[in-house]
C-alpha cells in the first residue's frame, strides 16, 4: 500500500483492533479493519451522524454494535436453516486495508477488501471478493463490491446495516418509503403497505421495504437537522429499532440507549437477494448526508 495521506493515520483502537481515522476540514471518521466498520462520521460543526452503543463489544468473533455493520452473505438468520452467525460472517472477520487516497473536494477514500477463506468456506460454500470504498467528505458515501470469484452460481443477501444517531426517535419522522410494501418482522410475520404520511416510530419496529430504491429523509427536529440516505445498487431498504423490551434482551445495547438510534439500511434481502454467475460482480452504495 502507498504512504497514508496526511489526514490518515492508523492505530489501535477499542479492544486493541486495528482503526482507521481519517480527520479532514470537512469531517472526521473511523473505520475499524475489524468487520470494515465505519464507527464514526462526524461532519465539522455538526454533532455525529451515526450512533454507537456504549455497551458495544470490540472484540474478535463478535460483532460491533452501532455505527456501519456489513451483512454479508445472509440476513439476519440463514434462509437455509444452517447454523451460522447472525448477519453473516463478514462483520466478525478482519479486513484487509488496500489503500487510502486524496480524492476530490478534500475527501479521502479508505479501501478494504475481504476475501474467502478457508475459514469462510465452512461455513458457506461460495468463493468471494467484497471490495469496499469509504469516501469520507461533507458526505458519507459507502459502495460495497461483491464479485463471484467460484465456478458456480452463488445467490447472497447483503446490507449496510446503518444506526444513525437522532436526538429522540419518538420525535422523528422518515419520508421516502410511501406508498411501498413491506415485511413486518414483529410478532407474527405480515406484509403491508406503508400510507401517504411520514413514518413515525411509536414501538418496536422491524421492517423490510421491499422493490425500493427510494432515498430516504429522516427529518429530526430535536436537533434542527434532516439525515439523507440515498442509495443504489439496492431493491430493499430496512427500518430498525428495538424498542424499550428488546434493548433490554440485547447485551451488547443499553437497556436505555434506543430513542438515540434509527436504523435505515440499504439492502438487498429476502426474495432480493443477489445471485451472481461465475465472475460477475454486483455493486450496492449508500451516501449518508445532513442538510
Amino acid at each position: 500500500m502507498q504512504k497514508l495521506p496526511d489526514a490518515v493515520r492508523i492505530d489501535a483502537g477499542r479492544g486493541g483492533l486495528w482503526r482507521v481515522i481519517v480527520e479532514t476540514p470537512q469531517a472526521e471518521a473511523e473505520i475499524y479493519r475489524h468487520g470494515a466498520h465505519v464507527t464514526h462520521f462526524q461532519p465539522r460543526g455538526q454533532k455525529p451522524v451515526l450512533f454507537m452503543s456504549e455497551k458495544s463489544s470490540f472484540e474478535a468473533g463478535k460483532p460491533i454494535r452501532g455505527g456501519v455493520p456489513i451483512c454479508f452473505p445472509w440476513f439476519g438468520a440463514r434462509e437455509d436453516g444452517r447454523p451460522g452467525p447472525p448477519h453473516g460472517f463478514a462483520r466478525l472477520l478482519e479486513w484487509e486495508l488496500t489503500g487510502a487516497e486524496e480524492a476530490g473536494n478534500g475527501d479521502i477514500e479508505i479501501h478494504l477488501r475481504l476475501v474467502s477463506s478457508e475459514a469462510t468456506r465452512k461455513e458457506w460454500a461460495g468463493d468471494f471478493e467484497l471490495n469496499y470504498t469509504v469516501r469520507v467528505g461533507a458526505m458519507l458515501s459507502l459502495k460495497l463490491d461483491v464479485r463471484n470469484t467460484s465456478n458456480q452460481e452463488m445467490r447472497i443477501e447483503e446490507a449496510l446495516h446503518t444506526y444513525l444517531a437522532v436526538s429522540d426517535v419518538k420525535r422523528v419522522s422518515i419520508e421516502g418509503l410511501a406508498g411501498v410494501t413491506y415485511s413486518d418482522r414483529v410478532g407474527t410475520p405480515h406484509t403491508e403497505t406503508e400510507g401517504s404520511a411520514p413514518i413515525r416510530i411509536t414501538a418496536e419496529t422491524d421492517r423490510i421495504y421491499l422493490n425500493t430504491r427510494s432515498t430516504c429523509v429522516v427529518d429530526d427536529p430535536g436537533w434542527g437537522r434532516r439525515v439523507v440516505v440515498e442509495k443504489s445498487g439496492s431493491n430493499t431498504t430496512v427500518v430498525w429499532n428495538p424498542w424499550i423490551a428488546k434493548s433490554k434482551a440485547m447485551p451488547d445495547f443499553g437497556d436505555d440507549e434506543w430513542p438515540g438510534m434509527l436504523c435505515i439500511e440499504t439492502c438487498n434481502v429476502r426474495e432480493f437477494g443477489v445471485t451472481l454467475a461465475p465472475g460477475q460482480s454486483h455493486t450496492m452504495g449508500a451516501v449518508i448526508r445532513t442538510e
